[in-house]
């Protein structure tokens, strides 16, 4: 018996001792996290799946794992002989979680910590229209039982970030908070994502890898700004200690993580509240104990103000952004031109070998606070897999010809980086070199893209999938996420992909642009910039958009079919590669700078 039907065994046996059916185990934690503390990783623990999105279905009788086309290579790889199967969301034909369990089960029980208010209302009501019950469970770590060796909430150092980095102070922004509550007559809300703690407050931490977040909650009401934080005040590192008494003198209360519930019991019963809270993102255990303190008819529900505030970025955050960019774009092209004279000189560089250094180089940046997500660094067939998690062990050597794919970022004190550049590491087959070229054309257009005012990340995807469309060809994930500003790499509420969301880009957002190819067994194609939302022009006919490219990283050429391309997107490819030379050139040594200069050379 491996270790993950081992761990599938004890969580049965739990839930014959509870009467339950099913368990439904989710990838995120209690603040609705994409990445998660090693505490959350409930899914890789019981499966071996080690993607950022998830949902997982145990019953007596089967183990099934829900994921996006992003890990589909990955779980099927993963999940080999663990005893869970793969089921495929967003295919045609696969069920969503709450409609296969609405027919196989009677008791559902849910880690209510784990799982938002608005998640668990929808499988509640679509289990219970088969008849089904529904339980939440919310006692702290649902599986904690059986996980004895399960790690401990982390407590890691937290520092806070002047006015003149992110442009507005922390007691502007809760008084915009206390302004919005006011116009929605209500007193007070609670805040779980760990983002938008971070914004509010200009603090930042290490509680999760890449993510420079605190795990915390915070209450917010017209007098009082309370932070739960699992720290230990004076008595921890000095940066912390420093960050709480400049927090408390700007009149934030600093309690208890695992205090909450009583605290917040107790302030919430003392008069009639009316709490606003956005229950797509806080967790139903809370939402719970909210519900029960002011009762269910003062529970205000929309969506959370603070996700676009955060963003559009303010002028300090933009020129931070700029300069991060800037930074990482040198470490960039340090990169490649070490890959492309290491790998032609016949060297040994494996996969891993390139991420060390990539690592390396940003590492000597002043202002690096780490990695903005695990580097994907990918050769040959590997990088057919969207989210592929080079291993150190054994993983693909480099070779002189082919594709090499790596998406990689940075955090620094100033911005949040992420770039992903396909490299002809020599000669490439037609195909390869087509697939290229077309997914080169999508980022181009929509590089390129004028919009009116009011349009929605939904309505300019198209722009990035045209080319490979009328080649019959397409990528299974988005094209474009939100960046933060020394925060998650990943962010909302605006995206750019075919799910339909009706946030329009504003002025001010800053969004990846990242059409992919991807054949399994063969290589894969993906170009990634990140675009910052501009004023173009006013007319008659409206107000005008357009993007401006903050990415600094030359586009190889090499492997461009120019007969496949337009004139202006040729145009847009030279004259995009010429400002990368202009601007980063000066900054480099002569014989990268050199080296430079022949990649950039027009097409």
């Amino acid at each position: 018996m491996n270790v993950y039907a081992e761990r599938l065994g004890m969580l049965r046996a739990m839930m014959s001792a509870n009467g339950w059916d099913a368990v439904l185990i989710s990838s995120s934690d209690p603040h609705n996290s994409e990445y998660t503390a090693s505490r959350w990783k409930q899914i890789e623990w019981l499966s071996g799946f080690t993607g950022e999105a998830g949902e997982m279905v145990v019953t007596q009788n089967h183990s099934g794992l829900w994921t996006d086309s992003r890990f589909f290579i990955q779980a099927a790889r993963q999940l080999e002989e663990s005893g869970t199967e793969l089921h495929k969301s967003m295919v045609s034909g696969t069920e969503t979680v709450p409609e296969w369990l609405a027919g196989k089960a009677h008791v559902v029980a849910v880690d209510g910590l784990c799982h938002t208010e608005a998640y668990v209302d929808e499988l509640v009501n679509t289990v219970r229209s088969k008849g089904a019950e529904c339980r939440t469970v919310n006692v702290p770590d649902m599986i904690s039982g059986i996980w004895t060796d399960r790690p401990a909430i982390p407590e890691m150092p937290v520092i806070t970030l002047s006015e003149e980095t992110v442009g507005k102070s922390r007691y502007d922004k809760l008084t915009d908070l206390r302004k919005f509550l006011l116009l929605n007559d209500c007193d007070a809300t609670v805040i779980t994502a760990l983002d938008e703690i971070a914004w509010l407050l200009n603090i930042r931490g290490e509680d999760i890898e890449y993510n420079p977040f605190v795990i915390s909650y915070l209450f917010v009401s017209q007098s009082e700004t309370i932070w739960f934080v699992k720290k230990s005040g004076d008595a921890c590192d000095p940066d912390t200690a420093d960050s709480f008494r400049e927090l408390e003198a700007d009149g934030v209360t600093i309690m208890p993580y695992d205090g909450m519930q009583e605290v917040l019991t107790e302030i919430l019963k003392t008069e009639e509240t009316k709490v606003f809270m956005d229950l797509s993102r806080i967790n139903h255990s809370l939402c719970q104990i909210v519900s029960e303190a002011v009762g269910e008819d003062n529970i205000i529900s929309g969506k959370s103000p603070v996700r676009l505030w955060k963003a559009v970025k303010n002028e300090a955050e933009i020129a931070g952004m700029r300069e991060a960019f800037f930074e990482d774009g040198l470490a960039m092209e340090k990169f490649l031109f070490w890959l492309e004279t290491s790998v032609s000189a016949g060297r040994n560089i494996s996969e891993w070998d390139a991420s060390e250094k990539l690592t390396a180089l940003r590492s000597g940046i002043p202002g690096y606070r780490g990695n903005s997500f695990a580097n994907i660094s990918a050769y040959g067939p590997n990088a057919a897999l969207p989210h592929y998690s080079t291993p150190e062990q054994g993983s693909a050597t480099i070779l002189p010809r082919g594709l090499y794919l790596a998406d990689s970022g940075g955090q620094y004190i100033f911005g949040t980086t992420d770039i992903t550049r396909t490299v002809p590491m020599g000669e490439c087959s037609c195909l390869e070199k087509e697939d290229y070229t077309l997914v080169l054309k999508g980022m181009i257009s929509l590089s390129m893209a004028i919009f009116p005012k009011g349009t929605a990340g939904c309505q300019l995807d198209v722009l990035a999938r045209n080319a490979l469309w009328r080649s019959l060809r397409n990528f299974g994930h988005g094209t474009g996420h939100g960046v933060g500003f020394y925060l998650g790499v990943h962010e909302g509420p605006q995206d750019i992909r075919q799910n339909f969301n009706p946030q329009p880009l504003l002025p001010g957002m800053i969004t990846s642009n990242e059409p992919g190819m991807y054949r399994e067994g063969m290589h894969g194609v993906r170009h990634e910039n990140i675009l910052l939302c501009k004023e173009l022009s006013s007319n008659e006919f409206g107000d005008w958009l357009a993007f401006e490219t903050l990415t600094l990283c030359h586009i190889d050429t090499s492997a461009v079919i120019r007969e496949l391309m337009t004139a202006d997107e040729i145009e847009w490819l030279n004259a995009y590669n010429r400002h990368v030379f202009e601007t980063l050139s000066p900054k480099l040594d002569a014989e990268t700078s050199a080296w430079l200069r022949s990649k950039t050379l027009p097409l």
